[in-house]
C-alpha cells in the first residue's frame, strides 16, 4: 500500500498542472488557425466572382460578334441571290445549248453500247477468222474447211456455217478473187445480208396485244418490265396481264415490275385459267383505250400439246373480244445457251406461231454467233437484243448497227 501511494505521488509530479495561461495559448492557437481557413474561402469567392463577370463580357462579345456575322451573310445573300432577269437568261441560254447538242452524239452512244456488249462475241468470231486468215497464203479446200469450223465453234452452227462458206466459194470464183483481205470482206458481206431484215424496224400500230412466251430462266419477265418501260418513254400507255398463272412467283415478279413502270397488272390467284385472265385484261385494255397490252402466257414444253392448246384458246379471245388488236408473239432467248436457244425457237415455232425473237444477255456470251444462225434458219425478225442489265439496255435490233458492232475494231 505504501509503495502504490508512492507511485501515486510520483505521477501527479510528472504532470503538467493546467494554469490560466497555458489555457488562454491554446485559445489564440485555434482562433489563428480560423482565422487561416476563413481566409482563403474569401479569396474563393472573389475569384468566382470575377470569373462570372468575365464569362457575362465573353458571352456578350460573342453575340455582337453573331449579330455581327448576320448582316454581312444577309448582305451576301443579297447580292448573290439572281435577278428574274438573270434566271430567264439563264434557261434561255441552257436552252439553246440543249438545242446545239449534235444529235449524232445519242447515235453514238447507242452504237457504242452494242459495240460493248457484242465484245466478247466479236472478240470470240473475229479472232478465230483471223487467224484462219493469217495461218493461210492460197485460197483451198483447207482454208475453207478451217473457216467453216471456225464459224461452227462461234455457235453459228454447221447449217448457217456450210451456207456461208458455200455463198463466198461462189462469189470468189466469179469474182476471180485471189488476195485473203478482199476474201475477208467478202465473207463479212455474206454474214451481214443475212442479218439484214428490211422490215426489222416497223413500228407497232395501236392497239397491239402481245403474248411473251420463253421457258424459265431466259429473262421472260425483266424483257416485259424493260419492254413497258420502253413503250411509256414512246408515249404509249401500257397494260401488263400474269397469264402464266402455274410458274411459282411469276405473278410476283410481274407486279414488281408493274409497279415499278407504274401500270396497272391484270391477275388472278396462282394455278388459274390463263384464258381467264387474258380476258379481263382485253376487257380492261379496251375500255381504257390502252395502246399495248402485254400478256406473260405459258413457257412450258414438256407438253407441245398443252402448250399449243393454251396459246390458240388465248389467241380465240383475243381476236373474238378484241379483234381490232394487232396480236404479236414474242420469244425471249437466252443467248448464253448457243445452240440450245436455236432448238427452243424451232420447237416453239412448232407450237405457236412467232412473230419477232428477244436475244436477251448477249453483253455475257461469246456465243452471240446464235443470232446469225436464228436469222438464217428460222427466219423470223429479231426484235429486240439486250445488252445489258438496265431498263435501257434492251435495244431495238438493228442489223445494220449489229454488223457494224460485229465487225469492228475493238480500237
Amino acid at each position: 500500500m505504501a509503495l502504490f501511494d508512492w507511485f501515486t505521488k510520483k505521477n501527479k509530479k510528472d504532470v503538467p498542472e493546467e494554469t490560466d495561461a497555458n489555457l488562454e495559448n491554446v485559445t489564440d492557437l485555434q482562433n489563428e488557425d480560423e482565422t487561416e481557413q476563413e481566409e482563403p474561402l474569401e479569396t474563393e469567392t472573389e475569384q468566382y466572382s470575377s470569373e462570372e463577370t468575365q464569362q457575362e463580357e465573353i458571352s456578350q462579345e460573342l453575340e455582337s460578334a453573331e449579330e455581327e456575322t448576320t448582316e454581312i451573310v444577309e448582305e451576301e445573300v443579297q447580292e448573290d441571290v439572281p435577278s428574274h432577269e438573270d434566271l430567264d437568261n439563264a434557261e434561255e441560254e441552257a436552252a439553246v445549248e440543249t438545242e446545239t447538242e449534235p444529235a449524232e452524239e445519242k447515235k453514238l452512244s447507242f452504237f457504242e453500247k452494242i459495240k460493248a456488249g457484242l465484245q466478247k462475241t466479236r472478240s470470240n468470231i473475229m479472232s478465230g477468222i483471223e487467224g484462219v486468215f493469217k495461218s493461210f497464203t492460197k485460197i483451198d479446200d483447207e482454208f475453207y474447211e478451217e473457216l467453216e469450223e471456225v464459224l461452227i465453234m462461234a455457235d453459228v452452227g454447221t447449217v448457217t456455217s456450210s451456207y456461208i462458206i458455200e455463198e463466198l466459194k461462189e462469189r470468189v470464183k466469179s469474182k476471180k478473187l485471189h488476195d485473203l483481205e478482199e476474201v475477208r470482206k467478202e465473207l463479212i458481206k455474206v454474214i451481214e445480208e443475212i442479218l439484214t431484215d428490211e422490215n426489222e424496224a416497223a413500228e407497232l400500230p395501236t392497239p397491239t396485244v402481245i403474248l411473251v412466251i420463253g421457258v424459265n430462266g431466259v429473262g421472260k419477265t425483266t424483257t416485259i418490265g424493260k419492254l413497258t418501260a420502253r413503250y411509256q418513254s414512246e408515249g404509249k400507255s401500257v397494260m401488263l396481264a400474269a397469264a402464266d398463272t402455274f410458274r411459282a412467283a411469276a405473278i410476283d415478279q410481274l407486279q414488281v415490275w408493274a409497279d415499278r413502270n407504274k401500270v396497272q397488272l391484270i391477275k388472278h390467284q396462282e394455278n388459274s385459267d390463263p384464258g381467264a385472265v387474258v380476258f379481263d385484261a382485253v376487257k380492261a385494255a379496251k375500255s381504257r383505250n390502252t395502246d399495248i397490252l402485254i400478256c406473260d402466257t405459258a413457257g412450258r414444253l414438256h407438253n407441245k400439246k398443252n402448250l399449243m392448246d393454251e396459246l390458240r384458246k388465248i389467241s380465240k379471245i383475243i381476236s373474238k373480244e378484241y379483234s381490232e388488236a394487232n396480236i404479236e408473239t414474242y420469244l425471249v432467248l437466252d443467248a448464253t445457251t448457243g445452240q440450245n436457244a436455236l432448238q427452243q425457237a424451232k420447237l416453239f415455232g412448232e407450237v405457236a406461231e412467232l412473230t419477232g425473237l428477244v436475244l436477251t444477255k448477249l453483253d455475257g456470251t461469246a456465243k452471240g454467233g446464235i443470232v446469225i444462225a436464228i436469222k438464217h434458219e428460222m427466219n423470223i425478225p429479231v426484235k429486240y437484243i439486250g445488252v445489258g442489265e438496265g431498263i435501257e439496255d434492251l435495244q431495238t435490233f438493228n442489223s445494220a448497227d449489229f454488223s457494224a458492232a460485229l465487225f469492228s475494231s475493238d480500237n
